[in-house]
């Protein structure tokens, strides 16, 4: 295990990292890419909350090349954590930022004139840095009309080498691909532009988790996958060509058992009120860990292998969940909050549709008082 923590015995919540599981996702994303198309880690958000510094080494240990984060302080994390691999910056990064990111050797992109001024007159090196395409995604990137222009503005600094090209796709995880389709084009559009004038990006990547395991054409030189590596499934409409194992387990314990008789509420508001008399367990886990509130009166834990419902609201420390139907439960039994016990699971992607949401919120809301313990690590 990575990192010093007590027991898990002493624990109360806490989240198993199994690196195998990581390394075997990207190895199966390696063979799906082939040989000569790199595969850049996203590791932002803290490795979509299963710990970044740990999970970028099992990547890059298991054939990933790169990684990629947002923002410019997950990259002086990882560099702080001993990573040396080139490190792509997504998103934006403030002026004031530029002397970080050639300190400590970070890949930005760049989509404003001020922001490569401000990183060429700081460094006597060259910079790498990336272009993003903005071919239909509408947040961060440069209009495709706009490319060639911008690149020959970038070639004239001394220090900015244009190391890579890319866009970002709207609806890869959609079963209709036309929309993907169309931003494909319109890449490939500028692609050729960017060629015809002379500038040649080494690096020209695409392709997310989604569109990594649905459209193999649009592989390459690098796909860029997050979701997938932690075993997370990236569409409801279709599956995953290749078997993905989740990465992620949250547990908990039982921390009391009693019966309740008929009539008893139970949490906040008086949400849920008992009809008969109930054996109900409390499980110190609650939004203050990341796990949300509108599962109150929804979602279901595992204990000794069968599901227990949660009874009225989700707090910010503990929730109550129905064991009647559970023979034996006791104190400090281990409770399952996603993931296996014995046949059955929770994935987070049955987590995320009781909290009509998406299973990527539901693992990057985990907060830092859940400890992150690390199985299987080199």
């Amino acid at each position: 295990m990575l990192g010093a923590h007590p027991p898990t015995s002493a624990l109360i919540t806490w989240a198993e990292i199994d690196l195998d599981a990581l390394r075997r996702n990207v190895r199966a994303l390696k063979s799906l890419i082939g040989p000569t198309v790199e595969l850049i880690a996203v590791v932002k958000a803290n490795a979509y909350g299963h710990g970044a510094v740990p999970v970028a080494k099992a990547a890059l240990a298991a054939g990933a090349t790169r990684l990629a984060v947002h923002r410019v302080n997950e990259g002086v994390e990882l560099r702080e954590g001993g990573i040396e691999a080139p490190i792509l910056l997504l998103g934006y990064a403030p002026i004031a930022a530029a002397s970080t990111v050639v300190r400590y050797r970070l890949t930005p992109t760049v989509i404003t004139k001020e922001f490569a001024l401000a990183l060429d007159g700081y460094s006597g090196e060259p910079v790498p840095v990336h272009i993003k395409v903005d071919t239909g995604m509408g947040r961060y990137g440069v209009l495709p009309g706009e490319v060639v222009d911008f690149a020959r503005a970038l070639n004239a600094m001394p220090h900015i080498v244009i190391e890579g090209i890319y866009t970002h796709f709207a609806t890869a995880d959609e079963a209709d691909t036309s929309y993907m389709e169309r931003q494909f084009r319109i890449f490939r559009d500028v692609l050729s532009a960017v060629d015809n004038a002379g500038i040649r990006p080494l690096i020209r990547h695409a392709c997310n988790s989604a569109a990594t395991l649905s459209f193999p054409k649009a592989h390459l030189d690098a796909v860029r996958p997050g979701l997938a590596l932690y075993g997370m499934e990236p569409s409801s409409e279709w599956p995953s060509p290749v078997p993905l194992h989740p990465v992620l387990t949250l547990k908990s314990r039982v921390a009391r058992v009693r019966t309740l008789p008929a009539g008893s509420s139970i949490g906040y508001g008086r949400t849920h009120v008992l009809e008969k008399p109930t054996r109900v367990a409390l499980v110190p886990v609650g939004y203050g860990d990341g796990y949300h509130r509108i599962l109150s009166n929804r979602g279901e834990v595992l204990i000794h292998g069968q599901r227990a419902r949660i009874l009225g609201r989700v707090s910010m420390d503990q929730i109550v969940v129905d064991v009647d139907h559970i023979p034996d439960v006791r104190m400090e039994d281990e409770v399952v909050v996603i993931g296996q016990q014995g046949e059955d699971a929770i994935r987070a992607e049955e987590v995320a549709r009781w909290a009509e949401t998406i299973n990527y919120e539901v693992t990057t809301s985990l907060l830092p008082r859940v400890t992150r313990v690390y199985l299987n690590a080199l």
